[in-house]
């Protein structure tokens, strides 16, 4: 399996992922160098996957990454998350997926209509889908912590979720049922994740981070 790690340098982050006679996909996009005996290859999708994230904003090519040495992909002011992925489906926040290990399986997913349009998605929203075993660097803007439900719920505002266990109910709704209230409550929508599962929330970004998102508005 390979190992991911993420170093921390001038206020950024970034992974470094070592492989020894190991493979792992990343973004597209994502790399910043590689050392050693390393190919690198572009798995092409099939035609169906490349017309359903035409329609989404996840990427439909992912490049592969095999042999021995060091692959170190690009900085960011956001943060990064090492996920293990041991036999249960996540379902990914668009933009959440960086990179993984050759043991994890990386598939599509798509909420229903009326979800996708109330999230503000558009009409037709596929996500990254991960299974079978072995690790998955997140993307995230700051620290991640996971919640676990039981037979429960979480309501969230925005998008700080930035993962799923797939087995949880995931809908949309106004945060109060009253007219009177949605419009005295300062707040648009809640996303609503209920049942027996995880969630990873990311609530606070990095202060550099933050300081971007500000000065690109």
């Amino acid at each position: 399996m390979a190992k991911f790690d993420i170093v921390e340098l001038e206020g950024t982050r970034y992974v470094d992922a070592r492989l020894e006679k190991e493979s792992i996909r990343a973004e597209a996009g994502a790399l910043s160098y590689m050392q050693g005996n390393i190919r690198m290859d572009t798995p092409l999708p099939g035609l169906g996957q490349i017309f359903k994230c035409a329609l989404s904003n996840e990427s439909a090519v992912r490049p592969r990454y095999e042999g021995t040495g060091v692959v170190t992909l690009q900085s960011s002011m956001g943060g990064y998350y090492a996920l293990d992925v041991n036999g249960e489906d996540w379902i990914l926040e668009n933009g959440a997926y960086w990179a993984s290990d050759g043991g994890v399986t990386l598939g599509l997913h798509r909420e229903p209509v009326l979800t996708s349009l109330w999230a503000g998605e558009g009409l037709i929203d596929y996500q990254t889908k991960l299974g079978g075993h072995g690790v998955a660097v997140l993307n995230a803007d700051g620290p991640v912590h996971e919640v676990t439900l039981k037979d429960e719920s979480i309501a969230v505002e925005g998008k700080l979720v930035i993962a799923r266990t797939a087995g949880l109910h995931y809908r949309v709704r106004r945060p109060v049922k009253s007219l009177i209230g949605y419009w005295l409550s300062g707040e648009s929508v809640v996303r609503v994740y209920s049942g027996t599962g995880r969630v990873l929330m990311s609530t606070t970004p990095y202060w550099n981070q933050r300081l971007l998102e500000a000065a690109s508005r």
